[in-house]
Protein backbone atom coordinates (compact mmCIF):
# COMPACT_ATOMS: atom_id res chain seq x y z
CA UNK A 1 0.00 0.00 0.00
CA UNK A 2 1.39 3.43 -0.90
CA UNK A 3 1.64 6.18 1.66
CA UNK A 4 0.72 9.77 1.00
CA UNK A 5 4.35 10.55 0.27
CA UNK A 6 4.38 8.02 -2.56
CA UNK A 7 1.34 9.46 -4.35
CA UNK A 8 2.16 10.78 -7.81
CA UNK A 9 2.29 14.52 -8.07
CA UNK A 10 3.85 14.68 -11.55
CA UNK A 11 0.50 14.77 -13.27
CA UNK A 12 1.26 17.22 -16.02
CA UNK A 13 0.89 20.91 -16.48
CA UNK A 14 -2.76 21.61 -17.17
CA UNK A 15 -4.89 24.23 -15.52
CA UNK A 16 -4.88 24.58 -11.76
CA UNK A 17 -8.20 22.72 -11.52
CA UNK A 18 -6.92 19.86 -13.71
CA UNK A 19 -3.77 19.58 -11.59
CA UNK A 20 -5.76 19.53 -8.32
CA UNK A 21 -8.19 16.97 -9.74
CA UNK A 22 -5.38 14.71 -10.95
CA UNK A 23 -3.40 14.92 -7.69
CA UNK A 24 -6.50 14.39 -5.56
CA UNK A 25 -7.60 11.41 -7.67
CA UNK A 26 -4.14 9.83 -7.38
CA UNK A 27 -4.19 10.31 -3.60
CA UNK A 28 -7.70 8.90 -3.34
CA UNK A 29 -6.84 5.81 -5.41
CA UNK A 30 -3.82 5.12 -3.21
CA UNK A 31 -5.37 5.76 0.22
CA UNK A 32 -9.15 5.31 0.09
CA UNK A 33 -9.20 1.77 1.49
CA UNK A 34 -6.99 2.59 4.47
CA UNK A 35 -8.93 5.77 5.22
CA UNK A 36 -12.25 3.92 5.05
CA UNK A 37 -10.88 1.34 7.49
CA UNK A 38 -9.87 4.11 9.89
CA UNK A 39 -13.29 5.75 9.59
CA UNK A 40 -14.98 2.39 10.21
CA UNK A 41 -12.88 1.74 13.29
CA UNK A 42 -13.69 5.20 14.63
CA UNK A 43 -17.44 5.00 14.01
CA UNK A 44 -18.16 1.29 14.30
CA UNK A 45 -20.68 1.52 11.47
CA UNK A 46 -20.04 1.08 7.75
CA UNK A 47 -22.60 3.68 6.63
CA UNK A 48 -21.41 6.28 9.14
CA UNK A 49 -17.80 5.53 8.16
CA UNK A 50 -18.60 6.20 4.51
CA UNK A 51 -20.40 9.44 5.43
CA UNK A 52 -17.56 10.63 7.67
CA UNK A 53 -14.96 9.75 5.03
CA UNK A 54 -16.91 11.51 2.29
CA UNK A 55 -17.08 14.66 4.42
CA UNK A 56 -13.36 14.42 5.22
CA UNK A 57 -12.42 13.97 1.57
CA UNK A 58 -14.62 16.89 0.52
CA UNK A 59 -12.87 19.09 3.08
CA UNK A 60 -9.48 17.84 1.90
CA UNK A 61 -10.35 18.59 -1.73
CA UNK A 62 -11.44 22.13 -0.89
CA UNK A 63 -8.20 22.81 0.99
CA UNK A 64 -5.88 20.82 -1.31
CA UNK A 65 -3.71 23.81 -2.26
CA UNK A 66 -3.35 24.89 1.38
CA UNK A 67 -1.94 21.52 2.47
CA UNK A 68 1.63 22.30 1.47
CA UNK A 69 3.30 19.21 2.94
CA UNK A 70 2.03 16.31 0.82
CA UNK A 71 3.55 13.91 3.36
CA UNK A 72 1.09 15.23 5.94
CA UNK A 73 -2.05 14.41 3.95
CA UNK A 74 -2.88 11.25 5.91
CA UNK A 75 -2.52 13.09 9.22
CA UNK A 76 -4.68 15.93 7.95
CA UNK A 77 -7.43 13.54 6.83
CA UNK A 78 -7.21 11.52 10.07
CA UNK A 79 -7.71 14.71 12.05
CA UNK A 80 -10.81 15.53 10.01
CA UNK A 81 -12.09 11.96 10.51
CA UNK A 82 -11.69 12.24 14.28
CA UNK A 83 -13.39 15.65 14.34
CA UNK A 84 -16.27 14.47 12.17
CA UNK A 85 -16.73 11.32 14.28
CA UNK A 86 -16.78 13.41 17.45
CA UNK A 87 -19.36 15.72 15.87
CA UNK A 88 -21.39 12.72 14.81
CA UNK A 89 -21.58 11.42 18.38
CA UNK A 90 -22.70 14.84 19.59
CA UNK A 91 -25.79 14.57 17.38
CA UNK A 92 -28.13 12.17 19.17
CA UNK A 93 -30.43 11.72 16.16
CA UNK A 94 -27.52 10.25 14.20
CA UNK A 95 -27.08 7.43 16.73
CA UNK A 96 -30.31 5.73 15.80
CA UNK A 97 -29.80 2.51 13.93
CA UNK A 98 -31.65 1.96 10.70
CA UNK A 99 -33.11 -1.43 9.93
CA UNK A 100 -32.05 -2.88 6.60
CA UNK A 101 -32.18 -6.20 4.81
CA UNK A 102 -28.74 -5.68 3.28
CA UNK A 103 -25.71 -7.11 5.02
CA UNK A 104 -22.82 -4.68 5.49
CA UNK A 105 -19.83 -4.94 3.19
CA UNK A 106 -16.83 -5.63 5.42
CA UNK A 107 -14.12 -5.39 2.76
CA UNK A 108 -11.00 -3.77 4.12
CA UNK A 109 -11.72 -4.66 7.75
CA UNK A 110 -8.88 -6.37 9.60
CA UNK A 111 -8.81 -10.09 8.73
CA UNK A 112 -6.56 -11.35 11.54
CA UNK A 113 -9.48 -12.68 13.61
CA UNK A 114 -12.24 -15.02 12.59
CA UNK A 115 -15.65 -13.37 12.24
CA UNK A 116 -16.78 -14.17 15.79
CA UNK A 117 -13.57 -12.90 17.37
CA UNK A 118 -13.61 -9.73 15.27
CA UNK A 119 -17.18 -9.00 16.31
CA UNK A 120 -16.36 -9.66 19.97
CA UNK A 121 -13.28 -7.42 19.90
CA UNK A 122 -15.14 -4.64 18.12
CA UNK A 123 -18.09 -4.87 20.52
CA UNK A 124 -15.66 -4.20 23.38
CA UNK A 125 -13.82 -1.37 21.57
CA UNK A 126 -17.13 0.24 20.58
CA UNK A 127 -18.07 0.65 24.26
CA UNK A 128 -15.24 3.13 24.79
CA UNK A 129 -15.96 6.85 24.91
CA UNK A 130 -15.30 8.50 21.51
CA UNK A 131 -11.98 10.14 22.46
CA UNK A 132 -10.63 6.97 24.06
CA UNK A 133 -11.77 4.99 21.02
CA UNK A 134 -9.97 7.47 18.74
CA UNK A 135 -6.73 6.92 20.70
CA UNK A 136 -7.10 3.12 20.49
CA UNK A 137 -7.88 3.21 16.76
CA UNK A 138 -5.02 5.55 15.88
CA UNK A 139 -2.43 3.93 18.16
CA UNK A 140 -3.22 0.24 17.81
CA UNK A 141 -5.15 -0.16 14.54
CA UNK A 142 -3.37 2.54 12.54
CA UNK A 143 -0.02 2.07 14.26
CA UNK A 144 0.68 5.75 14.89
CA UNK A 145 3.18 6.78 17.56
CA UNK A 146 2.07 8.64 20.66
CA UNK A 147 3.31 11.94 19.22
CA UNK A 148 1.61 11.33 15.85
CA UNK A 149 -1.64 10.43 17.63
CA UNK A 150 -1.37 13.58 19.76
CA UNK A 151 -0.86 15.68 16.65
CA UNK A 152 -3.85 14.15 14.86
CA UNK A 153 -6.10 14.61 17.90
CA UNK A 154 -4.77 18.06 18.74
CA UNK A 155 -3.84 17.09 22.30
CA UNK A 156 -0.64 16.60 24.28
CA UNK A 157 1.34 13.36 24.30
CA UNK A 158 0.47 13.07 28.01
CA UNK A 159 -3.23 13.14 27.14
CA UNK A 160 -2.71 10.37 24.58
CA UNK A 161 -0.86 8.32 27.20
CA UNK A 162 -3.52 8.82 29.88
CA UNK A 163 -6.43 8.23 27.46
CA UNK A 164 -4.67 5.15 26.09
CA UNK A 165 -3.97 3.80 29.56
CA UNK A 166 -7.55 4.39 30.67
CA UNK A 167 -8.89 2.83 27.46
CA UNK A 168 -6.67 -0.24 27.81
CA UNK A 169 -7.82 -0.66 31.42
CA UNK A 170 -11.44 -0.50 30.32
CA UNK A 171 -10.76 -2.96 27.51
CA UNK A 172 -9.08 -5.39 29.92
CA UNK A 173 -12.04 -5.16 32.29
CA UNK A 174 -14.58 -5.61 29.49
CA UNK A 175 -12.80 -8.24 27.37
CA UNK A 176 -14.46 -11.67 27.45
CA UNK A 177 -12.19 -14.36 28.89
CA UNK A 178 -11.83 -16.25 25.61
CA UNK A 179 -10.27 -13.17 23.97
CA UNK A 180 -7.98 -12.16 26.83
CA UNK A 181 -4.25 -12.92 26.49
CA UNK A 182 -3.28 -16.06 28.36
CA UNK A 183 -6.83 -17.39 28.48
CA UNK A 184 -7.40 -21.11 28.82
CA UNK A 185 -8.72 -21.46 25.28
CA UNK A 186 -5.55 -19.84 23.96
CA UNK A 187 -3.40 -22.42 25.80
CA UNK A 188 -5.25 -25.39 24.26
Amino acid sequence: MRSATEVRTDVGTGTRRERVDAEFTAYLEARQGALLRTAYLLTGDRQQAEDVLQTALAKLYLSWDRVQDRGALDGYVRRILVNETTSLWRRPWKRRERATDALPDTAGVEESYDEGQRAAVWSVVSTLPPKARAVVVLRYYEGLSESETAEVLGVSVGTVKSQGSRAMGLLRDRTPGHLAPGSREEER
